[in-house]
């Protein structure tokens, strides 16, 4: 099928504005983002290069009341997409902009979305470490089998990944904290 592709992109939660960027240049080059499936598999549809503002929202309280939360930003001008792990997709063609809109992008609410990102992923994923990972890395640790060293190895790994992202996640936080000042 010439008109359409798909394309493998990993993005880690709090890359949403890599995220967007990227989602922009594809249609830009010509190709709509046309959906989001699971392990991150971007299903795009040849169209008309245009300039166009993606938008990800991260709001659970907004995927209680969808119609209320979509409608909000339809009223203004946004395209409704897609849900993807806890992540609402829009998109509104900048042609269509008066002005740059602050209900949506100012660092503010930029911050209030990261804490909900925050509340909403990073803090499971600790309750998740603490209750899984931990107690296994220390009984490796413990343990004299043979096959301890890869196991432990496993269980670092997956621990330095996670502070690594909690790292990361807080330092965007830090500095879009320190825009606001």
């Amino acid at each position: 099928m010439k008109g359409k592709k798909t394309e493998l992109r990993i993005f880690t939660i709090a890359d949403w504005e890599k995220e967007e960027r990227y989602l922009q240049k594809r249609h830009q080059e010509g190709w709509k983002f046309k959906k989001l499936s699971f392990p991150v598999f971007y299903s795009f549809e040849k169209c008309a290069p245009e300039d166009v503002v993606y938008l990800l929202d991260y709001d659970e309280e907004g995927q209680k009341n969808k119609d209320e939360y979509i409608q909000k930003f339809k009223d203004h001008g946004w395209e409704y997409l897609q849900d993807f792990c806890g992540y609402s997709y829009f998109r509104k063609p900048i042609a269509q902009m008066q002005r740059k809109e602050d209900i949506f992008w100012n660092d503010k609410s930029k911050l209030g979305m990261m804490r909900r990102v925050f509340a909403g992923r990073y803090i499971p994923i600790l309750i998740i470490l603490a209750i899984l990972i931990l107690p296994n890395l220390v009984d490796q640790f413990q343990n004299s089998d043979a096959d301890v060293p890869i196991l432990l190895v496993l269980f670092l790994i997956l621990f330095v990944i996670y502070v690594w992202a909690v790292v990361s996640f807080a330092y965007r936080y830090w500095k879009c904290k320190k825009r606001l000042k």
